[in-house]
């Protein structure tokens, strides 16, 4: 198969000079010699262009031609009728549009605004997806009948039961850490009892509602956003709306239901774990009796802070949930969407988990903290 080639004659004072083309002008001919052709091409304007010698002609080298033309026959052309329709069918093409790259002057400053109107748009859809909610709870109120048991048991088994060996682990991990570290300081100072006081605050209090919400985070948010994409993907979400079934009631409000009823109790199971192995390692380190860490929690760690344990529950349940359930709603019909949505559904979550931890401890500084 020879390639495309490009002669230039010389002309006379009566006879403009000629462009002589031969071989395949196709994508496989020309794209040894690309650069330099398209380099030959632009600088034989207003000649006589021989193309009677050209074997193959493809759509790739009809444009070619055609863009050297500036778009329009040359005055002075000799083609075969075959090949000049082919270039016909290439001048009825739209022109491409060239864009130009330039260089961005603030780049910082556009991708935080960027950032800034994607977290504004995110924010606005959780919010009308709760509002959603609230209108769907009260139509329950009404048609009591009507309330998803199902779904919400199977949602409450899946994110709540399945959960317990893994937050159980965690925790009793988490404890004979946080207590082994602790008596290393606290033997320094011969303050060997108050290991019961650190353990039992920081971990019924913060380290139990926040590791529980990690962990549901990226195993039931993540699961739930995959779950909803795939039937995004599948169009079954269409397909109920088809049948006039509210996707919202019939999937996000069981999944929301039953993280806000399935977190409290997974809070009060790790806590309890936590301090287990805090009290495991505290007696091996440093030798405190089990009845006396038993013995003395109660008193030392006021019976509020469970409580702010418990609504750390409640609330971090249903803001996975939701989360969830709003990046599963935006997937498109392709697995990259699925799989960033999926992504971006677990980073939000505990984003949003870690935020509205802040605010409790801003608003219960002075409560359950003993004097």
């Amino acid at each position: 198969m020879a390639g495309a080639t490009l002669e230039r004659l010389a002309g006379d004072d009566t006879t403009p000079g000629t462009v002589r083309l031969a071989g395949d002008w196709t994508l496989v001919g020309l794209r040894p010699r690309l650069p330099s052709i398209q380099s030959s091409l632009g600088a034989a304007a207003g000649l006589h262009w021989d193309l009677a010698a050209i074997e193959r002609l493809d759509s790739v080298g009809a444009v070619l031609l055609w863009r050297a033309w500036g778009r329009r026959w040359p005055e002075r052309i000799t083609v075969s009728p075959a090949h000049r329709h082919v270039i016909e069918r290439a001048a009825v093409l739209p022109p491409e549009s060239f864009v130009v790259p330039v260089r961005e002057p603030f780049p910082l400053t556009l991708l935080a605004g960027r950032l800034t109107l994607r977290a504004v748009g995110n924010l606005l859809g959780m919010i009308a997806l709760f509002g959603q909610l609230l209108l769907d709870l009260a139509w329950l109120c009404r048609h009591p009948r009507d309330l998803p048991w199902r779904e919400f048991s199977a949602n409450l088994y899946k994110s709540g039961a399945l959960a317990l060996p893994v937050t159980a682990l965690v925790g009793f991990l988490i404890g004979v850490v946080l207590s082994y570290l602790s008596s290393l300081q606290l033997k320094s100072f011969g303050a060997d009892v108050y290991i019961v006081n650190l353990l039992g605050i920081s971990i019924v209090r913060e380290l139990g509602p926040v590791l529980v919400a990690v962990l549901v985070a990226g195993r039931s948010g993540s699961a739930m956003t995959a779950q909803i994409g795939v039937m995004r993907v599948t169009e079954e979400i269409d397909a109920l709306a088809t049948m006039g079934v509210s996707r919202t009631l019939r999937l996000v409000l069981p999944k929301v239901a039953a993280l806000a009823v399935a977190m409290p109790l997974l809070v009060v199971w790790c806590s309890a774990a936590g301090i287990v192995g805090g009290m495991v390692a505290a007696n091996l380190e440093m030798d405190l009796a089990y009845g006396f860490f038993i013995d003395t929690l109660p008193k030392v760690v006021p019976v509020a802070n469970l409580w702010i344990g418990l609504g750390k529950g409640v609330a971090f349940g249903a803001l996975i949930a939701l989360v969830a359930c709003h990046f599963g709603l935006r997937v498109r019909p392709n697995t990259e969407s699925l799989s960033a949505n999926t992504t971006s559904s677990v980073v939000t979550a505990i984003t949003v988990v870690i935020l509205v931890d802040a605010l409790f401890a801003i608003f219960t500084r002075n409560v359950g903290m003993p004097l």
